[in-house]
């Protein structure tokens, strides 16, 4: 195993999928980036205490959203912790409970939106690698796709408002 590419296990064995898959696209605009590297999280705030606050691991869309970890408490368990949409056009928000709640959601094969995720029944046409990327999540997790991406929003709510309660206060109340 690569461990090299971060301490998450989830996320080296996504980046050992991707690795042998080689330079296709296996979720609509997603694609691991540099661990921890920068999303523009410094554009909503430069103190410290909140750019500690996220490890981004992802590009979310081939517009510039990208994806983050949030450290909302000191947890070992990183793969446990909540998924942050950083979005291209201002968007701040918790869009997944954990690393294997996202990558459910990436089975579904269509972009991220504020929202969340469309309907699988919506996605038309899949990501050249989508196939064999459900058959490295079943045999990897036992997971398939998310199959009611509503139903996972209205999970994450109350996560998603003490997240943005907790933005606010490095932001202010009207920047998210």
């Amino acid at each position: 195993m690569n461990d090299s590419y971060s301490p998450v296990h989830e996320l080296n064995l996504l980046k050992e999928f991707e690795d042998r898959l080689g330079p296709v696209f296996y979720s609509e605009g997603f694609e691991l980036g540099e661990y921890g590297g920068d999303a523009g999280l410094h554009t909503w705030s430069e103190d410290p205490a909140f750019l500690s606050g996220f490890v981004p691991f992802a590009k979310a869309n081939g517009s510039g959203s990208d994806y983050a970890l949030w450290r909302c408490d000191d947890r070992a368990e990183l793969a446990t912790l909540p998924i942050v949409f950083v979005g291209d056009e201002g968007d701040l928000l918790v869009i997944a409970r954990d690393l294997r709640e996202l990558f459910q959601l990436l089975a579904i094969d269509g972009e991220p939106f504020p929202e969340g995720f469309p309907d699988p029944d919506d996605v038309e046409e899949h990501s050249q690698g989508h196939a064999e990327f459900l058959v490295w999540l079943d045999e990897t997790f036992g997971l398939g796709p998310a199959e009611d991406p509503e139903a996972l929003r209205d999970a994450r709510k109350e996560l998603d408002d003490r997240f943005q309660a907790w933005v606010r206060r490095f932001t202010g109340p009207a920047d998210v």
